[in-house]
């Protein structure tokens, strides 16, 4: 594994090089790519070069225990037991930070939330969800931006679409793709009955430009006068936006700006993530229906996860997690939720390797 690192060391000072070439930085496409593997290449030797250090330093105390004196060696002995400890938590973290790279792992998302089944209460739920990632997503120092809402009649959301940028976006919120069941007694319960609703929350790796080239011929363009709940104009001008990309039948609608050049730039943005991701699922033929089985038909019986109230309990049912803080996660303290699937993730990918 060191001379592993050896290699990737020189690599990375090779694209460090690179990375101030007047060529390469004129060339756009390039010169993201090369970023994105420096990136890649010092989180990597980063966890090498901490493998290293430990392995050097369980040497020279393991020398020093075999020379000691009989007094200095129980001191030696902790030492060793220690960094042994230290070196085998380095090999594991090396070895992960070595596993391939998900393509999209440098990628913010667009996340789309839909109430699902349960009427009002289900819309209640994706607002609900969605104020929960607005607390995760701050906790974790990501950027929030809202691109498209449409209220229910009770303060919920039928949909709501938005996106998230930092670092390990992707990496944590592709998790969160799927359907979520809440059990709770609703507010239009009068005889304080549980119902079981649900919503879908879908996460699409978000596109550049020079991801994804769309022709304009290939696009519909139609413009109209944005609406609010219960249909009353929001706008005395033609400013909602709805985009239909031909060859795909794919359609996005956006209205929530009052510039019509705005909800055509936010509208563009979410286009370029669906053909992204059907372009991926395409190439990828086990990951052809990705889009499909992150969604499902919004069933309760296809749930990811669990909300359940009376209990205060999350319960994630992937990877048979169960946790009594369902307050603290509704409040965007999602962090054990997310760590424990990731690392789970992570030792699948390990055991395939094996």
């Amino acid at each position: 594994m060191l001379d592993r690192l050896e290699a990737l060391e020189r690599e990375l000072a090779d694209v460090e090089a690179r990375l101030g070439d007047p060529d390469l930085i004129a060339d756009r496409t390039r010169f993201q790519e090369t970023a994105r593997r420096h990136k890649s290449l010092e989180s990597v030797v980063g966890e090498g070069r901490r493998l290293r250090s430990a392995t050097e330093d369980l040497a020279a105390a393991s020398e020093m225990l075999a020379e000691a004196t009989p007094e200095e060696r129980e001191l030696l002995r902790d030492e060793v037991s220690a960094l042994e400890a230290t070196v085998e938590d380095a090999t594991e973290a090396f070895r992960i930070a070595l596993l391939p790279k998900d393509p999209n792992d440098d990628r913010n998302v667009i996340v789309e939330i839909r109430g699902a089944e349960g009427g009002e209460e289900a819309n209640l739920f994706a607002r609900d969800l969605f104020d929960m990632y607005r607390s995760f997503s701050g906790r974790a120092g990501w950027r929030h931006e809202m691109l498209e809402a449409s209220d229910s009649d009770m303060g919920g959301f039928t949909a709501v679409t938005f996106s998230l940028a930092g670092d390990d976006v992707w990496s944590r919120m592709k998790f969160e793709a799927g359907v979520h069941r809440v059990q709770r007694v609703p507010v239009t319960e009068s005889q304080g009955r549980v119902h079981t609703s649900s919503a879908t929350v879908s996460v699409l790796p978000e596109a550049e430009e020079v991801d994804v080239r769309i022709d304009d011929n290939d696009l519909q363009i139609d413009v109209y006068r944005a609406s609010g709940p219960g249909g009353q104009s929001v706008n005395t001008t033609d400013s909602a936006v709805r985009i239909t990309h031909k060859p795909t039948g794919l359609v996005v609608s956006m209205q929530d700006e009052k510039s019509q050049l705005q909800n055509k730039d936010k509208a563009m943005r979410v286009l370029r993530s669906r053909l992204l991701q059907a372009e991926q699922d395409r190439q990828a033929a086990e990951a052809s229906e990705q889009r499909k089985s992150q969604m499902g038909g919004g069933g309760r019986s296809e749930k990811i996860r669990t909300y359940n109230f009376k209990e205060n309990r999350v319960s994630d049912h992937r990877i048979n997690l169960t946790i009594h803080k369902l307050d603290k996660v509704l409040a965007g303290e999602l962090g054990e939720v997310s760590d424990a699937l990731l690392h789970d993730e992570q030792q699948q990918r390990l055991a395939g390797l094996e």
